[in-house]
């Protein structure tokens, strides 16, 4: 799996020369350093070498096969002319493996079980010049000089396939309400019958569930040149401080070191650009605090900010009130759902450890600036259940117009009536 730490990305090749200049431009995190087009590598006078570079590194990234880049940047190729390499040469010249020539030369999907489309993973990198007239474009609102400047270069430069297309592309359409939504995965029978399906809760917990839940950050938003693990701890905080501004999603973590976990958490920290241009923030909860766990999980697996929730308050909000655990035998051996989960995270190349306590369940909520409350919370059903990409995008997306949510509900109810 493709760590977000930037000295990992940039390995040790032609980038590394490149870094303080591009933590002085705010290309301060691998997500967006991924999105730069030509007239930004323009703006920061980079060499051909240096463009080809960032490509490569862009590309394997996307398919968990870092661990070929500084051989690919070494040999001076451009990513066009390695994709048209035959697998001899890729296996004998770069010693790659046929699994991973597989991987490497499939150019229609990224590492990863909600992947986006073709087009963003790929065309995004191309860097062509033509306008887009995205219908998402008037909902872009960045919130912070960093996130303003890049949205300024994507508009500058008018290039082709944006953030605002990408969201499109993950658009749900209809028959959805928008407010106050409980989602899960369907759970499936298990030893023929005799073990019965997880109960989970109906209604979207109420607002007073997490209002006063108190949490401490055991890390920061990753930056380029930053400490891995925050060596002071910091005070405990009112959870409700950190939306008092803006939304925000909060990943609920079963265990750091469990291997779907950790691709679940890569796989929507991926998508950073998206959430920083729809002005939502991005929290991962973790309900232990084990300080080497932390420091395997962070910046490798997720780069946002690691919050510890020592009451399980989060946990408990998606049991209505209770934890939701399952034991390993019956939530997992026996269950198929959980055990395609587990395939699933297998095949991103993701490591994993048996450290800490993983019968408790996690989730996802998105919670609303303000006091507007919670829209939207997905329950870890199955192990290794994720919120699906496209819904959890779109509702960020419409708490930007909370007048055009509630029109689209009531046009959608009266329809089904």
């Amino acid at each position: 799996m493709a760590s977000f730490a930037i000295e990992d990305f940039v390995g040790n090749g032609c980038l590394q020369g490149l870094v303080s200049m591009l933590l002085e431009e705010g290309w301060d995190d691998v997500p967006t350093l991924k999105i730069m087009n030509v007239d930004d590598m323009n703006e920061l006078n980079m060499t051909q070498r240096q463009k080809d570079a960032l490509e490569i590194r862009s590309y394997l990234h996307d398919r968990a096969l870092m661990q070929y880049a500084d051989k690919f940047e070494e040999s001076g190729n451009s990513l066009t002319k390695l994709l048209n390499l035959s697998t001899v040469d890729l296996t004998s010249k770069f010693g790659m493996k046929r699994g991973h020539v597989a991987r490497f030369t499939d150019r229609t999907a990224a590492s990863g079980g909600d992947s986006l489309s073709e087009t963003y993973n790929l065309h995004m990198r191309r860097r062509t010049t033509s306008r887009n007239e995205s219908l998402y474009r008037k909902d872009i609102s960045p919130v912070t000089s960093r996130k303003q400047s890049m949205t300024r270069s994507l508009r500058r430069t008018k290039t082709d396939i944006s953030l605002e297309q990408s969201m499109a592309e993950l658009e749900i359409k209809g028959g959805h309400v928008f407010k106050g939504i409980v989602a899960s995965m369907p759970d499936e029978p298990r030893a023929c019958g005799c073990v019965q399906p997880t109960p989970v809760v109906e209604t979207v917990a109420p607002y007073s569930s997490i209002e006063n839940i108190s949490v401490q950050k055991l890390t920061p938003e990753y930056k380029i040149g930053m400490e891995r693990l925050v060596k002071t701890k910091t005070a405990t905080m009112k959870a409700s401080k950190l939306w008092r501004d803006k939304p925000a999603v909060f990943v609920c973590i079963r265990r750091p070191g469990c291997i779907m976990c950790r691709a679940e958490a890569h796989q929507l920290y991926a998508r950073k650009p998206i959430f920083d241009a729809l002005g939502v923030q991005l929290f991962a909860v973790l309900h232990e605090q084990i300080e080497s766990e932390v420091t395997d999980f962070w910046p490798r697996y997720w780069g946002g900010v690691v919050l510890f929730d020592r009451n399980m308050g989060f946990y408990k909000a998606l049991g209505g009130g209770n934890l939701l655990k399952d034991k390993f035998i019956s939530g997992f051996l026996l269950n198929p759902r959980a055990i395609s989960n587990y395939r699933r995270a297998k095949a991103m190349g993701v490591d994993q450890n048996f450290r800490g306590e993983g019968e408790t369940k996690g989730g996802l909520f998105i919670v609303g600036k303000g006091k507007s409350g919670i829209a939207y919370q997905f329950i870890e059903r199955n192990f290794g259940d994720w919120a699906p990409l496209a819904e959890v995008i779109e509702i960020c997306r419409r708490l930007q117009n909370p007048q055009e949510s509630q029109l689209e509900s009531i046009t959608s109810i009266q329809q089904e009536d």
